[in-house]
C-alpha cells in the first residue's frame, strides 16, 4: 500500500516506514504530523476522488531536520559594473511515515 501526499507545494509518493524530507514544518522532534493523501493505492484498488479519500490520512513522526545542497547564484548587468553573488541552502524536516489508513 502506498499513497501520494501533497506538502510544501510538491507531491511525494510514500509508503509506511519510509523517511522523506519535506519543506520545513516548524515542529519539534518526536511530534506527530498528519498529511492528507491525494491518491491511495492498495493492491488493485486505486482511490483518487475526494469522496473516496474522505477519512484517509497519512501519519508520520518528525525525526529531525536537514539541509539541502548549497546553491550559488550570480546576477549581473552588462556595461554597468553591477554584479551580485548569493548563496542559498534549503532547510528540510525529515519525517518517518508511520501509517496509511482511515482515521
Amino acid at each position: 500500500m502506498y499513497a501520494v501526499i501533497a506538502t510544501g507545494g510538491k507531491q511525494e509518493r510514500v509508503e509506511s516506514g519510509q523517511r522523506i524530507e519535506v519543506e520545513l514544518l516548524g515542529l519539534d522532534e518526536g511530534s506527530e504530523v498528519t498529511f492528507a493523501p491525494v491518491l491511495v493505492v492498495d493492491g488493485t484498488d486505486v482511490l483518487a476522488t475526494p469522496a473516496q479519500l474522505e477519512g484517509f490520512a497519512v501519519t508520520g513522526t518528525v525525526v529531525g531536520r536537514s539541509k539541502g545542497p548549497k546553491i550559488n547564484g550570480f546576477t549581473y548587468k552588462r556595461r554597468t559594473n553591477q554584479r551580485r553573488r548569493y548563496g542559498h541552502r534549503q532547510h528540510y524536516t525529515t519525517v518517518e511515515i508511520t501509517g496509511i489508513g482511515r482515521g
